[in-house]
């Protein structure tokens, strides 16, 4: 995964643990869950939402 092999990655979670400690440690994993979460809903949504009312649709179609 990425050149990165599990002692690299066990170097990681040791500094990580030095920086923020371990009850921070469920805070920013629940924070990045959630980021995550929304990045993948804001990717699947239409680009922009049409909030023109039907009727005002169907006059600029008639033109």
């Amino acid at each position: 995964m990425f050149g990165i092999g599990v002692n690299e990655l066990l170097i990681i979670l040791v500094i990580v643990l030095i920086i923020f400690g371990a009850g921070k440690l469920p805070e920013i994993g629940s924070a990045l869950g959630k980021g995550i979460k929304n990045f993948k809903k804001a990717t699947r949504e239409p680009d922009e939402i049409d909030v023109t009312p039907k009727s005002k649709k169907i006059e600029e179609n008639k033109k």
